[in-house]
């Protein structure tokens, strides 16, 4: 393939590597020559923090508007404003490149993952245009007759506005008569700005009775509280502490834009080995419980005043509140059953002929004589063998089903765990997954020091942004089409994505593949339609467009890459082939992988040099930083220091991230204060996430959206340590702290004004944990310092660096 000019790589965006003898294995393996020697002339062209602050320095602070095919949007580090103009905010959607190839032997050369990851819930900032509803009345959404794409901005108008042709199957269509609007001197219809559908790349339709179950109208959803009353939760103080949190909690049930109340039913179970439903309803001067012991057949003693709305039965309800620790102070049952206790949520929802989310508060692996008891599988023995992967294999059967029943009743399942041992994450979070839930996991748990943390976490949970019983469609213009999906969903068939709900925090990563050549002219367009119950009740339509360039230069691919959506592709993928394949094997298909990327944009793409340089897409400069970092997380490290319930739970979790969150976490925000400017609302730039950057006299924060680290150098200087916390030295600051007092001078202001903005910013919350230099608890810490050698095997960057430069070489050869 020809070089074109004007691609070539300018000598200093190279770099001299020396030549390094092969060792045997390669991702753990000790150098046996020095790679110090490169240091110099790598890190100009390898700091990832220096992408970021580049990024920022050209792109912050601006408007992208999104009317021009194939744009690269700025990194999702960046603080930028969206101006929708036709296609969608990278806000919700975001692709791993945004210049197609337009064979399928060019994407086979090349080996770049064609995906997006799609967030259809994003939370957009306060100085974005919330997202339009159109109403087309009894008649709904139009459509075009062959693929059903929805009316949007790919639609070409023809014959003075009486048809359309679809942009992605070139059908054309009749214009319904309601709809019909002239066309100006451009070809434009003369009510294009009036029309969100025809301007704009993302907005929503009323869905009409077509949409909704058995052509009856939806309800509102209902939220059911299922307390865990066994001896643990009950001598740790959770049961309290939950029953009088949901007291105020239940105030701040999500609500429609402009509604004075929220119409979300509320419902509330305990359970140790059986089940205590409540009758909650306004007219009672009393609770009434109501008790299941046949777990086997599991029904719902009571329709009328289970799912009640909160402010109508508020008495009876706190009054059970206030209740509920008391009447189970002196239990003794420590077994628990679990899979029932979601079945009942499921019947219960059924019943009232809605969707809901169940919030369970559970502390133990159910081991009582009920359907889906479980039992310890938990063997060290396996790591690093070949069966290491059914560790984090469900345990099927009654789970299974359960996820089935779970979706199509629109339920989901929120699981809060308060373990003190093994309690097999990878069955029991496996429903929660299935269903758009989420696991949150707070092991060894006390009221002091974890309560807190745990209650932010609820909070945001029972207060955020989401639809329920969704479905969502991917279609695609001609010439490739969705062929793989990642995320909290479950799928009956290859075409329908299903989520018992979603939120603005879970995402959806979408593969493509070719079926035929694509266009350069007409570029690729991709259509996201998600159907789903608002919080009130009524059926939606949500639409997010894009339209994406297509060329038959492998240049212009590398050139429109987005790094932070590629690793997000490939720990999805990672995460998701280590249920059926060894970790040793799916790390050598990760790195080969990446290996080939960068090998076919040397070969094709850069100007010729010598084959000791490293070269690499501007675009893609810090994909190896980020990819050392993924092979050296938990889920990918097969080590036995790290708890199997750990692994699991990080596996789920990322699974529904979106690209900002698999960003932050695999590249952690490193951020110096012992010289921050306390006059400035600004945070402090992060520094490179490795320990040279630590100093002795330095105190940094650490965050990557599931830690939060203060870091305190041995020679930090005794006014600061004063200032944020209150003590005269380094020596008397307690690393049991949780939270930093509330001092009034502007040290202690401004770090407490990061702390909290971080805070805001992140879908969980994160528990703040005091560090010292040299102490124990710094193993912790270190760990995230991800340049570094892992601590629990795993090479530094550098090290990783002339791996992956070998193996380039070697595809080279």
């Amino acid at each position: 393939m020809s070089r074109p000019e004007s691609n070539r790589e300018s000598p200093a965006k190279t770099v001299e590597l020396i030549e390094i003898i092969h060792p045997s294995d390669c991702l753990s393996r000790k150098w046996l020559t020095t790679v110090e020697a490169l240091l110099p002339t790598m890190q100009p062209l390898l700091v990832q923090t220096q992408v970021i602050e580049d990024d920022q320095a050209k792109r912050g602070g601006q408007v992208y508007t999104t009317n021009l095919r194939g744009q690269v949007p700025p990194l999702v580090t960046t603080d930028y404003t969206v101006q929708d103009q036709g296609n969608a905010s990278p806000r919700f959607m975001r692709c791993t490149t945004y210049s197609f190839p337009c064979t399928a032997d060019l994407a086979k050369q090349c080996q770049v993952p064609l995906a997006t990851i799609i967030k259809p819930f994003a939370t957009v900032p306060k100085n974005e245009t919330p997202m339009y509803v159109v109403n087309h009345g009894e008649t709904g959404p139009i459509r075009c007759n062959r693929c059903k794409a929805y009316m949007c901005p790919y639609m070409q108008f023809t014959d003075g506005g009486r048809r359309y042709q679809c942009g992605f199957c070139n059908c054309v269509n009749e214009v319904p008569a309601f709809y019909f609007q002239h066309l100006d001197h451009m070809g434009k219809r003369v009510d294009f700005y009036e029309r969100p559908e025809l301007s704009l790349g993302s907005y929503e339709f009323a869905a009409t009775l077509d949409y909704c179950k058995n052509n009856k109208p939806a309800s509102p959803p209902a939220y059911i509280f299922m307390i865990d009353v066994s001896y643990a939760n009950i001598k740790s103080g959770l049961v309290r502490l939950v029953c009088d949190e949901l007291k105020t909690l239940l105030d701040n049930l999500p609500r429609e834009d402009g509604a004075e109340s929220s119409m979300v039913k509320v419902g509330f179970v305990t359970y140790n080995k059986i089940l205590h439903f409540y009758n909650v309803k306004s007219a009672l001067a009393q609770p009434q419980m109501m008790v299941v012991s046949d777990t086997a057949e599991m029904f719902v003693p009571l329709l009328d005043g289970f799912l009640v709305n909160f402010q109508e039965s508020r008495a009876v309800i706190n009054n059970l509140l206030d209740q509920i620790p008391d009447m189970f102070a002196d239990t003794n049952e420590s077994e628990t059953v679990f899979a029932p206790v979601i079945q009942a949520g499921v019947e219960a929802l059924k019943a009232a002929e809605c969707s809901g989310k169940l919030f369970i508060f559970h502390s133990s692996i159910p081991t009582a004589e009920a359907p889906g008891k479980l039992k310890n599988r938990d063997d060290k023995k396996l790591i690093n063998t070949e069966k290491e992967k059914t560790l984090f294999q469900p345990q099927k059967a009654v789970y299974e089903q359960l996820s089935k029943d779970c979706v199509s009743q629109g339920c989901s399942v929120d699981l809060f765990l308060f373990p003190s041992q093994y309690v097999d994450i990878a069955t029991m979070g496996d429903v929660a997954t299935h269903t758009g839930g989420s696991v949150f996991k707070y092991s060894n748990f006390q009221v002091e020091r974890d309560g807190q943390h745990f209650l932010s976490d609820l909070r945001k949970d029972v207060e955020k942004a989401i639809g329920f019983d969704a479905i969502m469609r991917v279609r695609t213009s001609t010439g490739f089409r969705a062929t793989d999906f990642f995320g909290a969903i479950h799928m009956n068939n290859t075409t329908d994505v299903e989520m018992a709900a979603v939120d603005c925090d879970k995402a959806v990563t979408v593969e493509f593949k070719h079926d035929d050549t694509l266009s350069e002219e007409t570029g690729a367009l991709m259509q996201c339609a998600l159907l789903y119950t608002t919080i009130s009740g009524q059926r939606r339509l949500r639409i997010h467009n894009l339209s994406l360039n297509c060329s038959a230069q492998l240049s212009e691919l590398y050139k429109s890459c987005e790094t932070d959506a590629l690793i997000n592709f490939f720990a999805k993928s990672a995460y998701r082939a280590m249920l059926n394949q060894p970790l040793k094997t799916v790390k050598e298909i990760l790195v080969n992988q990446a290996a080939h990327m960068l090998a076919c944009y040397r070969k094709n793409c850069a100007s010729p040099s010598a084959a000791s340089q490293l070269i690499l897409p501007d675009a893609m400069k810090v994909f190896p930083v980020y990819l050392n970092s993924l092979l050296k997380t938990g889920p990918l490290v097969g080590s036995a220091e790290l708890s199997t319930d750990d692994r699991a739970h990080q596996r789920l979790s990322t699974t529904a991230m979106g690209v900002e969150d698999t960003q932050l976490l695999l590249y952690p925000r490193l951020i110096p204060l012992h010289n921050m400017d306390v006059a400035s609302d600004v945070v402090p730039t992060p520094v490179r996430c490795s320990e040279e950057r630590l100093t002795d006299a330095g105190m940094f924060l650490l965050e990557n959206g599931c830690s939060l680290f203060l870091w305190l150098g041995q020679a930090c200087p005794p006014e600061m340590i004063q200032s944020i916390f209150n003590v005269p030295s380094l020596a008397h600051v307690s690393i049991d702290l949780r939270s930093l007092p509330e001092l009034d001078n502007p040290q202690s202001q401004k770090l407490r004004s990061i702390v909290d903005s971080l805070l805001d910013q992140r879908p969980s919350s994160m528990k703040l944990m005091i560090v010292k230099q040299k102490d124990r608890s710094e193993i912790m810490f270190r760990q995230h310092l991800v340049e570094d050698k892992g601590l629990h095997g795993g090479a530094s960057y550098m090290d990783f660096l002339c791996y992956v430069h070998r193996e380039i070489r070697q595809v080279l050869t």
